[in-house]
C-alpha cells in the first residue's frame, strides 16, 4: 500500500535509544493539491479534500509548501541534537499524502509528539502573528488527547514567540482539522504567521527566521516534556 511505503521510509534517527521521546513532524502541503475528499476523522460522514495546495507569500512568492519543509528540516535537526528521535512525514515536496496518512505515520511510530508546520494567510493583510492549533476537549474522534494536545499548544506558541519576537495569537482549539482528529497521540498545528503580511512573509522567506522558528518549536517541546515528561 502507499502508506506503508511511507512508513518504512520514514526519517528516523539511527541506533536511536527506546528511552528517546519520539517527535514526528509533518510539513503541511505538497506540491500539488490532492483535492480527492477523505473522511475528517475516523468514521466520519464529513469529508474534507485530502490536502490542499496552501497559501503563498504575497511579496516573495514563497510557497507554503516549500517553507513547511525548510523549517522542518532544521527542526528535525535541532531535536537531534537534543536527544530526540526524529521521524518525518515527508522530507521532499513532490509527494502525493493525504492528511490522514500523515496522522497515521504519527500513530504508527507512536510518536510523543506530532507537530504540523504551517503558515497563515489572510484578506486582510494587516493581520500578523504566530498561532497554534489543537482539538476541543469535546472532540468526537480524540478527546482523550486534548489536555496534553492544549499544553503542547501553549508552549510551543510561546517558545516560537519568545525565539521569534513575532505577534503572539491564541491557541485555536477546532475539530475541523483532519490531521489532528486522525491523530492518536499528542498533536498541535503550528501557524508560523502570514505569508499575506508583508513583514512576516518577508521575515519567514530568509533562513534565520525559520531557524527561530525551529529552535522556538524546539523549546516548546521541551517546555511540554518538563510537564508531561515521564
Amino acid at each position: 500500500m502507499f502508506l506503508a511505503v511511507w512508513i518504512n521510509n520514514v526519517s528516523t534517527v539511527s541506533a536511536a535509544k527506546t528511552d528517546k521521546k519520539i517527535i514526528c513532524i509533518d510539513a503541511g502541503h505538497q506540491a500539488k493539491a490532492n483535492l480527492e475528499k477523505e473522511p475528517i476523522g475516523p468514521g466520519a460522514k464529513t469529508t474534507k479534500f485530502k490536502v490542499t495546495g496552501g497559501t503563498g507569500g504575497l511579496w516573495t512568492k514563497q510557497t507554503e509548501y516549500s517553507l513547511a519543509l525548510k523549517v522542518a528540516k532544521k527542526l528535525k535537526k535541532i531535536l537531534k541534537k537534543r536527544g530526540y528521535k526524529v521521524i518525518m512525514c515527508r522530507e521532499k515536496n513532490d509527494v502525493n499524502m493525504s492528511n490522514s496518512e500523515r496522522a497515521a505515520i504519527a500513530n504508527e511510530a507512536k510518536a510523543d509528539v506530532f507537530i504540523r508546520i504551517h503558515a497563515n494567510g489572510a484578506a486582510n493583510k494587516s493581520v500578523n502573528g504566530a498561532m497554534t492549533i489543537c482539538q476541543t476537549k469535546k472532540n468526537p474522534f480524540n478527546a482523550g488527547l486534548y489536555s496534553k494536545s492544549k499544553l503542547l499548544s501553549e508552549k510551543v506558541l510561546d517558545g516560537v514567540v519568545a525565539k521569534s519576537g513575532c505577534k503572539k495569537q491564541y491557541v485555536w482549539e477546532t475539530d475541523t482539522m483532519s490531521g489532528i482528529n486522525w491523530a492518536q497521540v499528542p498533536v498541535t498545528i503550528v501557524e508560523m504567521g502570514y505569508l499575506t503580511n508583508e513583514a512576516e512573509d518577508r521575515a519567514l522567506n530568509t533562513s534565520s527566521y525559520q531557524k527561530k522558528m525551529a529552535e522556538g518549536m524546539a523549546d516548546g517541546i521541551d517546555a511540554y516534556f518538563k510537564e508531561f515528561g515521564k
